[in-house]
């Protein structure tokens, strides 16, 4: 803080005043309670980890819009969120502004020498963690292009100014809070897997302790190469090459070659209603956006908010069987497959999906149709969303896949372990117990499903609700009830994001819950439920709402986030 005290001092007058008052209504590592007050905030910012959120304020606070704001934060999350922020990942980012409504997908995409069979061994059978640990396991990485994209289309500050923050956090260090310290030991072996990434995260062999600081010097050097020569810094030249030499070390198929074809790809956001308000979300190759219109339109359609609670319950995890149902069948890489969208959106065929609704028992699995899953995220995963005072809204998800991904870190860079995503064998599960089906295989170039579903509604053309979260398939339930709980219920957003959530993904026949009453679990086994416990936390949420003449942020107090207001 004495540092920031320094630079506002050679800066301009009024910005001491404005750090003053960060000073003492930031409060560090507070488990998303972090609050700043509204007047030093123009717009709304929610993210997984307190400096993207402080250092996306500024941005704003310094002119720059939502965009701006967060590709600031994206780059931040590279260097402290590393479980889940990434320049070696992927993901999706949905943009709103008074001109335009786009997706930038920047999901990472497989090797041209990448191959359907390439984890089976010579039975045909998979080969234990081929697609997992080390940079085998690896599609080419899109976020660093992605939020360079976003910037150079929407932007208005310069480049280097949005990378600033990270540069300085990687190299000068940051204090580890105690949800990182956790992270680091829970995943202290997977870290030390390869020497690149134990000498980053497990510095004379351990993990950072609380209160200790974390410096990457690689990672700044990586960053500043980025902030001097664009999408060049980090797809050619010198870390390109660094990463192809690596790689090889470890017997992958990732080259420079790789990584000079690759581009992001602009696509137009799928658009339904739900609760008076548009609901712009994701199209193909994530499944979210569909799966997610599809549960919105059958509860509007069956007056979910007039039901009990309880009911609402049962109605949420039968609408999700049934639509995860049609996402095991149907949903690929649209460049590859024909994923049938507008059918499956038709609010005839969401009708007769209703129809076959029973709110007085469960249906078992086995009778709505289906085929096989088709993967999904880690639950490491993290989401951010940001309005600007004048309406512009970003909502962003994006991922390793698995925790620190692959595991193995170049320059610092931590290189995700995507592939996993694909299938490795029809009928065989992946690391998240999913069995996928040949239309989501391995093919060169070809980007892998997905279950992230950055979200944004409007009202009168103007955004009122930005939502998203990690937490593999479930995402989509998870942004489905915060949706209907703030949209159709009125709850207020943060009673509607701290509420317990439940999930319901066709297969295996179970509803996943957090937390729920004794009469809820036994209404819920009465009407022919199996119920499983979830391990630990459902989802992560960030969002922003307008509500009234304000600006709300939320950070999930389920995670280590913090939001401003």
């Amino acid at each position: 803080m004495a540092m920031e005290l320094a630079r506002a001092r050679a800066a301009r007058p009024w910005a001491l005043f404005v750090t003053f008052l960060l000073s003492v209504f930031f409060v560090a590592g507070c488990g998303g309670r972090t609050r700043w007050p509204a007047h030093a905030v123009p717009g709304g910012v929610a993210t997984p980890e307190y400096h993207a959120t402080s250092e996306a304020v500024k941005v704003l606070r310094d002119g720059g819009n939502a965009i701006d704001a967060a590709v600031c934060a994206g780059f931040v999350l590279a260097v402290t969120h590393p479980i889940a922020g990434n320049l070696g990942g992927g993901g999706f980012m949905l943009v709103h502004t008074a001109q335009e409504d786009a997706v930038i997908d920047a999901r990472e995409v497989a090797p041209r020498a990448a191959r359907p069979n390439m984890y089976l061994d010579e039975r045909g059978d998979p080969i234990p963690d081929a697609s997992l640990i080390g940079p085998r396991a690896t599609g080419v990485p899109g976020s660093v292009a992605g939020y360079l994209v976003a910037h150079e289309r929407f932007g208005k500050l310069p480049r280097e100014r949005l990378l600033e923050p990270a540069i300085r956090l990687a190299a000068k260090g940051f204090v580890v809070d105690s949800a990182l310290a956790a992270q680091l030991r829970k995943y202290r072996d997977h870290l030390a897997r390869f020497p690149e990434t134990a000498q980053v995260y497990l510095p004379g062999g351990k993990p950072p302790m609380k209160g200790e600081t974390l410096r990457q010097p690689g990672l700044a050097r990586v960053l500043r190469a980025i902030a001097l020569d664009g999408a060049k810094g980090f797809y050619y030249g010198w870390f390109a090459e660094e990463l192809q030499r690596v790689a090889s070390k470890y017997g992958a198929r990732l080259t420079i070659g790789d990584l000079a074809t690759y581009q992001p790809k602009m696509r137009e956001p799928l658009r339904g209603q739900y609760g008076g308000a548009t609901v712009l979300t994701m199209p193909p190759p994530s499944s979210g956006g569909v799966v997610l219109l599809q549960m919105l339109g059958m509860m509007e359609m069956a007056q979910w908010e007039a039901m009990r609670p309880t009911q609402r319950l049962h109605f949420l995890a039968e609408a999700g069987r049934r639509s995860f149902a049609d996402r095991s069948l149907y949903f690929g890489d649209p460049d590859f497959v024909r994923v049938p969208v507008a059918e499956l959106l038709d609010r005839a065929y969401v009708r007769e999906r209703l129809a076959t609704i029973d709110l007085g028992r469960a249906t078992p699995s086995s009778a709505v149709s289906g085929g096989l899953s088709s993967g999904a995220e880690s639950e490491e995963t993290c989401h951010f969303s940001i309005l600007d005072a004048h309406g512009n809204a970003v909502s962003c998800t994006t991922t390793l896949n698995g925790a620190f991904g692959c595991g193995l870190a170049v320059s610092g860079v931590l290189l995700n372990n995507e592939m996993d995503d694909f299938t490795t064998k029809p009928g065989m599960p992946n690391q998240f117990g999913l069995i996928q089906s040949a239309k989501n295989e391995i093919r060169p170039g070809k980007r892998p499903l997905s279950s992230m579903t950055p979200t944004i509604l409007l009202e009168n053309g103007k955004p009122r609700l930005l939502v998203g979260s990690p937490g593999g398939p479930t995402i989509i339930s998870t942004v489905c009830q915060v949706i209907g709980r703030h949209i159709g219920l009125g709850q207020d957003l943060r009673e509607a994001v701290s509420a317990p959530r439940i999930h319901h993904q066709w297969s295996p026949d179970v509803v996943l819950y957090e937390r729920l009453t004794d009469s809820q679990k036994d209404a819920l086994l009465a009407l022919g439920h199996t119920l499983r416990k979830k391990d630990g936390p459902m989802g992560d949420v960030q969002a922003v709402a307008r509500q009234g003449n304000a600006t709300v942020a939320v950070s999930d107090p389920r995670g280590r986030g913090a939001s401003a207001p």
